[in-house]
């Protein structure tokens, strides 16, 4: 792949501590909260406690240490801790509620500001799943069908604004699909469903091309390995999140619910 790191202008060991910092911060950001919420209300659930630090972890792993370090050189490496960090992580993290959290750990009046900007037009048009999806999915086709991959293993502040972009957009993908936290602007299932769809074919389809197409200076033996664990891996990370947005749909929707709750006005899914 590429072995030019002192040449390029690439640090790697640089870009690994600036990627890998915010995620410690996040993590011990999410403890604090936990431990402020017990002191004042019912105890946070261990399992939320627990899926936040496993997609630390997982994050941390795709963009410091051996993965990382690997993954400039060998695009299999580079595959998985795409996986990880824009997809599994991501969900993870989702799962783990930290909006939920930290409204509950905070002071009423500051939760009640952050509540207002969730609900501004800003926040309602990335969360959009269209506009979600075009960042996620059409920033990974951007990435490996120009020269931009190339770019990111030659320049340092590529490598870091691109792994950034990974990340944020595969959260927001996540949190458009599935609402785990206080989302005030909902979309309904059916459409969720449909962008979802289309957004898993562009998925599919981009990794049918990398295995067709190498991206610039990869080889077709590590292309088609590559596109391979992207195709299988994503499938298996979006089998998950598509049981949680049917078994939110279902469980909305579903006969005992409308037992409960004959008139469905302003009704909201539950955490899962």
């Amino acid at each position: 792949m590429h072995h030019h790191q002192q040449e390029s202008g690439l640090n790697i060991d640089i870009a690994q501590i600036l990627l890998g910092a915010p995620f410690i911060i996040m993590l011990f950001l999410y403890l604090l909260a936990v431990y402020m919420s017990n002191k004042s209300k019912r105890k946070w659930p261990k399992y939320r406690t627990l899926l936040w630090g496993v997609g630390i972890v997982l994050a941390i792993i795709s963009v410091s240490g051996p993965l990382a370090q690997q993954a400039h050189t060998d695009f299999v490496a580079h595959m998985v801790g795409h996986l990880f960090l824009g997809m599994l992580a991501p969900l993870l993290l989702a799962l783990a509620a930290p909006m939920t959290l930290f409204l509950r750990a905070l002071p009423v009046k500051t939760s009640r500001s952050i509540t207002r900007i969730l609900r501004t037009r800003f926040i309602h048009f990335f969360q959009n799943p269209i506009v979600a999806s075009i960042l996620n999915v059409g920033g990974l086709w951007l990435l490996y069908t120009t020269p931009l991959f190339e770019m990111m293993h030659e320049n340092s502040l590529i490598y870091i604004f691109i792994h950034i972009h990974i990340f944020l957009a595969g959260y927001l993908f996540t949190i458009s699909i599935i609402y785990i936290d206080p989302t005030p602007h909902r979309k309904s299932y059916i459409y969720r469903s449909v962008v979802f769809l289309f957004a898993l074919a562009g998925h599919a389809i981009l990794s049918k091309y990398i295995y067709a197409n190498p991206p610039i200076g990869i080889s077709k033996t590590e292309a088609e390995m590559g596109g391979m664990i992207m195709y299988y891996g994503g499938d298996a990370i979006e089998i998950g999140l598509i049981i949680i947005l049917f078994y939110q749909w279902f469980k909305q929707t579903g006969p005992k619910a409308e037992i409960i709750n004959p008139t469905p006005i302003n009704r909201k899914e539950e955490l899962i």
